[in-house]
C-alpha cells in the first residue's frame, strides 16, 4: 500500500470514527470566547477555517472576541497609563475610545477571515454568513474598593431572541467586548463576561474559552474533567476566586474564567470547555474525539457517579426490574446482585439512585464487558446512561483493557451510534462463549477503547 494510500484511509478511518459526534452537535449552540492574542496569532487562520466547517455541518456558532492585547500595544504606543484591576480595566476616555477602534478592526478582520474562499484552501466555495451588531445591553461597573471604573460595565442582557433568529438563519454571530446602555452610551465589557452571559442566555450547550493554562489539581496534575463544585473547593468560591490585581493580566485567565464557568454551570449550560490556545487541534478534538481535550467543567450532577453500595442494591432493584420484565435486561436475584455490587456504578441525585451500570473485567481477556445499564422513566433522555457508560469505558481504558463489549436485545442500534460494532458468536472467547444464554440470543457489540 502507497504512503497516499495510507495516509486517505486513516482520514477516512478518522471520519468514520467522528462520524457518531458530528450527527450529535448538529443544530446544537457553541460559544467560544477568543483572547486578544489568538487574533494575533498563527492559530488564527486555522480556528476560523474550522469554523466555517462547523457551521456547514450544522452547529450553530457565537463567536466572543478580546482584545485587552490590541488595546495594550495601541496605549503604550502613545505612552497612555492603563489599570487592570481584578482582570477590568478602567476605562477612561481615551481608553475607550482606543477600545472601540481595536473592537472595529478585530471585527473586520474576523469577517475578512471567514469570508474567504478561495481554490484550494480548506475554505474554497465556503460561503459563512457572519452578522454583529447591539445585541448586549451592559451598565456601569461602578465604583469598587474607591475605584472608578469609568466606562468599565458589566453585561445587564443579552438579547438572545435576536441572536437566535440569526443562528436559526445560518448567521455566526460575532460578539465583541462592548456593551450599550438604555441612555445610549458604550461600556467596555470583559469577553469572559459577554460569553458567559451569552451561553447562559441562549441556553448554549457548549461554552468554549481559549486559555493559556489548564487548571490543575491538589497534585498538580492537569484537570481534565471537574464538576463545578469541585471547581470551587480548588479555587474558591464563586465570586471569591483569586484574583490577579496587576496590569499584565490576559483577557482569559483563570481567575477570570473559572468563577465564569461555575456561574455557566449553574445556570443550564451543560458543559464548559478550557481549550490550550496554542493548539490548532484543541477545537475539533474536543468535539470529534473520544478522548476530547483540554479541562471539561460540568454541572454538579456528572459528580453523582460513584461505586455503587450493598445499600444500593433496592435502588438498583427498582430501576431493572420492569426491563427484567420486559426482556431488555437479563434477570438476575437480590442475592446474585449482592454478590456483584462492587461491579456496578450508579448515578445518585438527591439521595436516589436515577440511574446504574455494571462493569465486568475478564482476567484472561483484553476485554471489559459492560451491562445491566439502566435509567429511572422520571430522568431518561438527559444523557445518564450516556454519562455511564463513558465512565465504565473509561475506567476500563485505564485498568489497560483495550476493548468493550455489550451484549444487547433490545438497544443495538443506542451502542452502534456510540461506536461498537456488531460481532458474532464465534468472536467470543471461549470461556465467554460457554456462559453466553443462548435463549435470550442477544446481539454482541464491541468497540475499541
Amino acid at each position: 500500500m502507497s504512503n497516499q494510500t495510507y495516509g486517505t484511509d486513516e482520514a477516512i478511518n478518522w471520519f468514520r470514527a467522528a462520524s457518531p459526534y458530528i450527527n450529535a452537535h448538529r443544530g446544537k449552540t457553541l460559544v467560544l470566547a477568543l483572547p486578544g492574542s489568538t487574533l494575533k496569532s498563527d492559530l488564527l487562520p486555522t480556528l476560523t477555517h474550522d469554523l466555517t466547517l462547523l457551521s456547514h455541518i450544522g452547529l450553530r456558532l457565537v463567536l466572543c472576541f478580546g482584545i485587552r492585547d490590541q488595546v495594550d500595544h495601541e496605549l503604550a504606543q502613545t505612552r497612555t497609563p492603563s489599570h487592570i484591576v481584578d482582570g477590568r480595566r478602567v476605562t477612561d476616555s481615551l481608553a475607550l475610545s482606543t477600545i472601540i477602534a481595536a473592537t472595529g478592526l478585530a471585527r473586520n478582520d474576523l469577517e475578512a477571515r471567514l469570508s474567504m474562499g478561495l481554490p484550494n484552501t480548506p475554505m474554497a466555495g465556503a460561503r459563512l454568513a457572519v452578522t454583529s451588531g447591539n445585541f448586549v445591553t451592559a451598565q456601569p461597573f461602578g465604583i469598587h474598593e474607591g475605584i472608578d471604573f469609568q466606562h468599565t460595565g458589566s453585561v445587564r442582557e443579552v438579547h438572545h431572541q435576536a441572536i437566535q433568529s440569526l443562528l436559526d438563519a445560518g448567521h455566526l454571530v460575532l460578539l465583541p467586548p462592548l456593551g450599550y446602555s438604555l441612555t445610549g452610551e458604550v461600556f467596555n465589557v470583559t469577553v469572559t463576561e459577554v460569553a458567559t452571559a451569552a451561553a447562559i442566555a441562549l441556553k448554549a450547550d457548549k461554552l468554549a474559552f481559549l486559555v493559556d493554562a489548564l487548571p490543575r489539581d491538589e497534585d498538580d496534575s492537569v484537570l481534565r474533567q471537574a464538576s463545578a463544585n469541585r471547581i470551587e473547593r480548588l479555587y474558591g468560591a464563586a465570586g471569591e476566586f483569586h484574583m490577579a490585581k496587576d496590569d499584565a493580566t490576559p483577557d482569559l485567565s483563570l481567575e477570570q474564567i473559572l468563577p465564569n464557568a461555575v456561574t455557566a454551570c449553574r445556570n443550564g449550560v451543560e458543559r464548559v470547555h478550557l481549550l490550550q490556545n496554542d493548539d490548532p487541534n484543541a477545537l475539533l478534538r474536543e468535539l470529534f474525539t473520544r478522548d476530547g481535550s483540554g479541562t471539561l467543567i460540568t454541572a454538579e450532577r456528572w459528580e453523582h457517579i460513584r461505586p455503587a453500595t450493598i445499600s444500593d442494591v433496592g435502588g438498583i432493584i427498582e430501576l431493572i426490574t420492569p426491563l427484567q420484565a420486559s426482556g431488555t435486561l437479563v434477570s438476575r436475584s437480590r442475592e446474585a446482585l449482592e454478590l456483584d455490587i462492587d461491579r456496578f456504578v450508579v448515578s445518585e441525585r438527591d439521595g436516589t439512585i436515577v440511574a446504574c451500570a455494571a462493569l465486568y473485567l475478564e482476567d484472561d481477556s483484553s476485554t471489559a464487558e459492560i451491562a445491566c445499564i439502566a435509567t429511572h422513566p422520571d430522568y431518561r433522555g438527559q444523557g445518564r446512561a450516556d454519562q455511564l457508560l463513558t465512565h465504565l469505558e473509561q475506567e476500563a481504558r485505564r485498568r489497560a483493557f483495550r476493548y468493550a463489549r455489550i451484549l444487547s436485545t433490545h438497544t443495538g442500534h443506542w451502542f452502534i451510534a456510540r461506536g461498537y460494532s456488531e460481532m458474532s458468536l464465534d468472536d467470543l472467547p471461549a470461556s465467554r462463549r460457554a456462559s453466553y444464554n443462548q435463549a435470550r440470543n442477544s446481539k454482541i457489540y464491541q468497540k475499541s477503547l
